[in-house]
Parts: C-alpha cells; sequence; structure tokens
C-alpha cells in the first residue's frame, strides 16, 4: 500500500494560540527536516552533525562577537524555522551552537565566574506576532548547554526597547545603527546581575548594529559584557576560529 499522507502543516505562526497548535503539531506529526527538508523529523543527523561540529570564530566588523557558523545552508534554514516557524524543538541544537560561539568568545575565561546570557530583545511587536520571543528561548537553551559542561550560567532579559525602531530588514549599516541608537536600555535588575558577567546572545549578527547598541545600554547601566555570541554570521563577516568542534 501506498504511504499516507501526512496533513498539510502551517507555514507560519502567527500569535500565542497558532504558535501552541504548531508546537503540538510538531509532536504529533513528524515534520521534513528543517534544515534539509528529508523527511527524518524536525531535524535529520546530518544536519543535527552540522551544528555539532561548528567551529565558532570572531566577526570582522566585531571582533568581540563570534559565531558560531555562517548564515547560509542548513543553519540560515533552522534559524528561520525556529524564529519564523515556531519550531521550538530546535532551540536545543541551536542553543549548544550559541554555547559553543559563547566558551569561543570567551576563551580561557569562561570558567572565571559566573555567566549572564543576556539575549538582544526582540521588538514587542514581533514577539506578539511570532507568540514567542526565539532570541530568548536560545540564550536559555545555551545557558543549559553550558551548565552540562560544568559552567555556571543562566540567561535573563535585562534589555528592553524604550521606543519603537523601524525594521532593520534591508536598511545599510548606517541606517541600522541610526534606527537602533539609544533605543535600548536595561531593566531593574534587583539581585540578578549580582556578582554576574554579561555576555550577549542573539540569534544572527548582520552589521552589528542591534549588538552594539545592546553592549551600550549594558555598559550605561554599569554592565559591560565580556564579550557577545551569536548562532550565526551573515556574508563574509566570520572568520573561522579554533574553538570547540
Amino acid at each position: 500500500m501506498p504511504p499516507t499522507s501526512a496533513p498539510p502543516r502551517p507555514q507560519s505562526v502567527h500569535g500565542p494560540f497558532a504558535h501552541a497548535l504548531a508546537g503540538l503539531l510538531d509532536v504529533l506529526v513528524p515534520a521534513p527536516c528543517a534544515g534539509c527538508g528529508a523527511d527524518r523529523g524536525q531535524l535529520c543527523r546530518n544536519c543535527r552533525h552540522v551544528l555539532a561540529i561548528a567551529r565558532p570564530g570572531p566577526c570582522a566588523a566585531l571582533p568581540w562577537t563570534h559565531a558560531a557558523a555562517p548564515y547560509d545552508g542548513p543553519v540560515r534554514r533552522m534559524l528561520l524555522a525556529h524564529k519564523e516557524r515556531g519550531a521550538l524543538r530546535l532551540a536545543g541544537p541551536l542553543g549548544e551552537a550559541l554555547a559553543l560561539a559563547v566558551r569561543s568568545a570567551l576563551g580561557p575565561r569562561a570558567g572565571q565566574g559566573p555567566l549572564l546570557l543576556v539575549p538582544v530583545p526582540s521588538a514587542r511587536a514581533a514577539v506578539r506576532a511570532r507568540g514567542h520571543d526565539p532570541t530568548l528561548r536560545l540564550a536559555g537553551a545555551a545557558a543549559r548547554a553550558l551548565r552540562r559542561e560544568g559552567l555556571d550560567a543562566r540567561a535573563a532579559p535585562l534589555l528592553r526597547h524604550t521606543r519603537p525602531v523601524a525594521d532593520q530588514a534591508g536598511l545599510p549599516a548606517a541606517e541600522r545603527r541610526r534606527n537602533l541608537h539609544g533605543a535600548l536600555t536595561v531593566r531593574p535588575l534587583g539581585r540578578r546581575a549580582a556578582g554576574l558577567r554579561p555576555v550577549l546572545v542573539d540569534d544572527l549578527v548582520t552589521t552589528g548594529a542591534s549588538l552594539a547598541e545592546a553592549a551600550r545600554a549594558l555598559s550605561a547601566a554599569g554592565l559591560p559584557p565580556r564579550a557577545a555570541a551569536t548562532v550565526a554570521a551573515a556574508g563574509a563577516d566570520r572568520h573561522p576560529g579554533n574553538g570547540p568542534g
């Protein structure tokens, strides 16, 4: 008998209800691999291996930022599936790649005290539309991966927007910097940041404008970041490193 075709899956996620429905379908209906499209579950062994062997390196525009991989091929497709289509189970392997980039960015300093992974915040409208905050989710997954390696790490959404910003897509580097300058501030900290070493994290670095503004906001609050790390870097803005993997 011919195989029974799977019911169609939503191609995008809008709002919390649709996001929860997509997460349920991820469990009930096996999805093609988000990285290559093979019908082997949401992430096939080969694409998982691509993340596991990532060799993080510094970004040319921001040498204090390390990215785990170039933003192309399976890595690009996985990040888009996690962010825009609610493929939440990808947060684990993507977070492990982000953890590799954190360790690469810090180098020998990685184990010299507790780490606080601070995600670059998404605009509130984008979080509402997607039904989740993808960068915060990746930061939490990276912190868990670092703890499994014996490091003291946690994640917290310390940054927030103070004003609306335009969509960054398609803006050149100078306009991105103007669009974001002064747009972020630090939330009331309480005891969460006492004695912790902030490390900025994001899913993707393109021009570096978002990370630069996030670093400015943290520094203004007396919490200068020790480094920054991303899952991927766009274009040629990444030099392969000798980090883990």
